[in-house]
């Protein structure tokens, strides 16, 4: 019997984890569910996806896992998000954006933010993301370099916006500034594997010709995404008119900025001749249901969209506008919403979202021959869903299940290039509790500073 173990042993491949499911869902072929099957990962990547009994037999590895209750996703793609206002999250709530913005957020921005609040409220998204299922999220913020560092002290993967805007804030003086920091930023995290960079103007009302001709220009040299809020409102659209005698997408393509690069954040008011416009170019939409209906911006066309051929990614924006920075809930929200705008129950499917929360984003960011599906060669970033509470029986559709009933509180392990980053709901980094207590602290102090700021302008 030894010998025949020895026999057995010496055929087997040795591999680092082997993750039994009773499903997998590997988001390509869309709907596809395998049952009792096991991903096979080494170095980081998914070497097979191959059925429990044969992966006994022809792998040995060092770390094996049974969820004999769960199904395991691709890691969901957070593809617009400002984390450090996770600070701010609250502080203006029920108002429209333009007031939102100057009265609140961007008061409340020019005396608060520095490169300590940057880093405190990204860690505090950060833990809400990883807790969520979040694997990667794409930010556009100041500081970029506190964002990444946060979001890298808890395992994530960072996509970091190379922001550029007119006005001077803390960070950078002027447009010019803005990007040669970026750039910096960008270098600095170089040999991170699990960094990346987009070019991230603020909006086509906040950036001039001249800084999106240079953005444009920058994107080829560099292989960027171009990450920017667009079409967000209907008075964003009329103030364009009145400026620039076009629409800000008519304007973007002139500067050479519409093309399979651009994400359109919100993209909410576009006629037939855009989104025909962004299918041709191979454009992308950050869909960000939840900040649209809470600042009154209206319901993105998503029904037309998809069946344009444009990409859709999903995003939560940052917990200002949203006040949840949770996945889940926005790619639920994010089908009904597709269901209702269209008069069409079968408009964006349970599988449908749930590509767009996974390899939608990695393909808007430029990173789908790595993550967003659960195939041989790509990174391992997974999300394991227990599904046997009583908020998800009975079971007919995992997917559904996972769109419609699921929700951060069935997120029970998360893996980022096959490193587990959450296990059974704790975030591994924090084993002791530690990081979250000093985080909560400067919370609280952030809290305190923040109501100060309000008091004094007489708007609390």
């Amino acid at each position: 019997m030894a010998q025949w173990t020895i026999n057995k042993l010496l055929h087997m491949i040795e591999i680092d984890t082997l993750l039994h499911a009773r499903w997998i869902v590997p988001v390509i072929p869309r709907g596809a569910v395998l049952e009792r099957h096991a991903i096979a990962i080494s170095e980081g990547r998914i070497v097979d996806v191959i059925p429990s009994a044969d992966a006994a037999r022809r792998y040995q590895a060092s770390d094996v896992q049974s969820f004999d209750t769960h199904a395991i996703t691709p890691g969901l793609v957070n593809c617009h998000t400002h984390a450090a206002m996770s600070l701010l999250r609250g502080v203006g709530d029920d108002l429209p954006l333009m007031r939102w913005l100057k009265d609140r957020i961007w008061p409340l921005e020019t005396a608060l933010v520095s490169a300590e609040f940057v880093h405190d409220g990204a860690q505090l998204a950060a833990l809400e993301m990883l807790r969520s299922g979040t694997t990667t999220a794409s930010d556009m913020y100041f500081f970029p370099d506190s964002t990444v560092r946060a979001l890298r002290s808890f395992g994530m993967r960072a996509v970091a916006g190379i922001i550029a805007i007119e006005f001077p804030t803390t960070y950078a003086s002027d447009a010019e500034d803005y990007l040669r920091k970026g750039l910096a930023t960008r270098d600095a995290f170089r040999t991170d594997p699990l960094v990346s960079f987009s070019l991230a103007p603020h909006a086509p009302y906040t950036v001039a010709d001249q800084t999106l001709r240079r953005i444009s220009i920058l994107a080829e040299e560099l292989d960027l995404p171009i990450h920017t809020h667009v079409h967000e409102t209907e008075d964003e659209i009329a103030e364009s008119i009145a400026q620039h005698g076009c629409r800000p997408i008519e304007r973007l393509d002139r500067l050479g900025l519409v093309s399979e690069r651009l994400i359109a954040v919100h993209a909410v008011h576009l006629d037939a001749l855009e989104i025909q416009l962004l299918a041709q170019r191979g454009a992308s939409v950050a869909h960000c249901p939840a900040s649209n209906l809470k600042l009154g911006s209206g319901l993105a066309p998503i029904a037309k969209l998809t069946a344009a051929g444009v990409n859709i990614a999903i995003g939560t924006d940052g917990a200002a506008s949203n006040n949840r920075i949770d996945m889940l809930s926005e790619l639920r929200l994010a089908a009904l919403l597709a269901k209702g705008g269209a008069r069409d129950a079968s408009a964006f499917s349970a599988p449908k979202a749930l590509e767009s929360a996974t390899l939608g984003g990695a393909c808007a960011l430029g990173l789908n021959r790595r993550i967003g599906s659960i195939e041989p060669g790509k990174e391992a970033d997974l999300v394991a869903f227990d599904l046997a509470s009583v908020e998800t029986q009975p079971l007919y559709d995992v997917v559904s299940q996972i769109v419609y009933a699921a929700g951060r509180e069935h997120v029970s392990d998360v893996w980022v290039a096959g490193n587990r980053v959450v296990h059974k709901r704790h975030v591994v980094a924090d084993r002791d509790g530690s990081m979250e207590k000093s985080l909560m602290a400067s919370v609280g102090a952030w809290q305190n500073r923040c109501r100060q700021v309000l008091l004094t302008s007489g708007v609390a």
